[in-house]
């Protein structure tokens, strides 16, 4: 996962981003440059995305998964948002509990504006592995 960061900075796809990965308040504004928060701030931001996500896979995922799966789709979600996820077809394949294909679908999302991102191809792996654990 990301680290926190103090300051607003470009994430690679050129999107202003603070704290853990914040892109927008809870207030709904998006971070801009010159923005700065505290470590407290930043963790309550974090918990707020983390209610979307939640919201999110709760809304669309229609089959049971493991909490380790659920974790590992929170942070893809959290990183990827809810238009691409509800569009993906790693969400079809996960529907249909074709859990090996889906997993095989993480390795896609290592783009951001046509290029390849190092940093997305660590935390692709990272999810997938998550995702793959036999409980």
């Amino acid at each position: 996962s990301e680290g926190l960061r103090t300051t607003a900075y470009l994430d690679t796809g050129g999107v202003w981003t603070i704290g853990y990965g914040t892109i927008k308040y809870p207030n709904g504004q998006a971070v801009k440059k010159g923005d700065s928060c505290t470590q407290g701030q930043a963790e309550l931001w974090l918990q707020n995305d983390c209610e979307w996500v939640d919201q999110c896979l709760d809304k669309y995922i229609k089959i049971n998964v493991t909490q380790n799966q659920f974790d590992a789709l929170a942070s893809f979600v959290y990183n990827v948002g809810e238009t691409a996820f509800v569009k993906s077809t790693l969400l079809t394949l996960l529907n249909q509990s074709n859990f090996s294909a889906a997993a095989g679908q993480f390795d896609r999302w290592v783009f951001d504006n046509g290029k390849r991102v190092q940093g997305l191809v660590n935390r692709r792996v990272a999810e997938k592995a998550l995702f793959t654990i036999i409980l």
